[in-house]
């Protein structure tokens, strides 16, 4: 029988586009932040354990918005990114600051998780439905067997400005066969594009395409090849990119994807996503979230 899966969020970006903490960020009629209704709708779905994982820097404000609150339904924890977390025999960078992607953070939290377990990021919204698929998929999952939520390209999509995305193919069986991260991808000429040189030339992406809000189900071994992984990315990005390479987890993916040691189902979302990448996103966050609570969809106050 699997040990009850556990929420791990990823909160240690400062958001550097939106310019500040927007983890923190209250855009709720109660005072939450998003990531009060990620950690509502898990706590619904059966989750029982969330793990943050954040930096030090931020540690004391970012406590100001669990405790007392969401910390009184739910088991929390606490895990901490940090630069010189990488293996012996190699040195940060002189100069280096940016975190080293979300691959890392993950594994900043290898101490704590001893079985199934998801990751969300802690500034996007994903759903209630979404944290019910996760939950029943992981309670019963088999080892190297996860799973992922995929959405709608066109309702993933803001106003303000590209995004990053993980473009998705399917198998044919429910399965994802192949993910190519796209970080710059954007409403362009009434449809969709994406630019990988600065907006010289754009490439369409046709509405519907599934796409990855970096919401992961995996089982607790990929602890291992998150470590395994880690020395030939830093050997790589070292020497080409030492400033700001990440290890993101949409390569790790597919790469274990090509090497055939994983199978990734694909749990299908009709949901909007709701999010702060730009400062200019954040009223129609509040106004797309108090449309849901006068819904009866949540609470007026999630942690009364």
């Amino acid at each position: 029988m699997n040990k009850e899966p556990v929420l791990v969020i990823m909160a240690a970006g400062m958001g550097s586009r939106y310019g500040g903490l927007k983890q923190m960020d209250p855009v709720g009629s109660g005072g939450e932040a998003i990531i009060d209704f990620s950690i509502y709708d898990a706590m619904m779905a059966g989750f029982e354990k969330v793990i943050f994982i954040i930096k030090h820097e931020i540690e004391e404000d970012f406590k100001k918005l669990i405790e007392g609150r969401s910390d009184r339904f739910m088991q929390v924890e606490y895990a901490f990114q940090e630069l010189d977390d990488i293996p012996a025999g190699y040195r940060v960078p002189e100069g280096r600051v940016k975190p080293w992607g979300t691959c890392h953070a993950v594994l900043a939290a290898r101490h704590l998780v001893d079985g199934p377990f998801c990751v969300i990021n802690a500034d996007d919204y994903y759903g209630p439905g979404a944290f019910q698929s996760m939950y029943d998929y992981l309670k019963t999952a088999e080892e190297n067997h996860y799973c992922m939520v995929a959405y709608e390209l066109e309702k993933t999509l803001t106003e303000n400005g590209s995004v990053a995305r993980g473009v998705c193919e399917e198998d044919g069986n429910g399965y994802l066969a192949r993910i190519d991260e796209r970080t710059k991808i954007m409403w362009h000429d009434g449809g969709i594009a994406y630019t990988e040189d600065d907006g010289k030339t754009f490439v369409s992406v046709p509405e519907g395409t599934p796409v990855s809000m970096n919401f992961w189900g995996f089982t607790k071994g990929f602890m291992k090849e998150l470590e395994a992984g880690l020395p030939a990315f830093l050997d790589d990005a070292l020497k080409n990119n030492p400033l700001k390479g990440e290890y993101l987890l949409p390569f790790t993916v597919e790469r274990l994807l090509k090497e055939e040691k994983i199978s990734v189902r694909m749990l299908r979302s009709s949901d909007r996503w709701i999010g702060v990448t730009y400062k200019e996103d954040r009223q129609g966050v509040v106004d797309a979230l108090q449309a849901m609570k006068d819904k009866g969809l949540y609470p007026e106050k999630l942690w009364k």
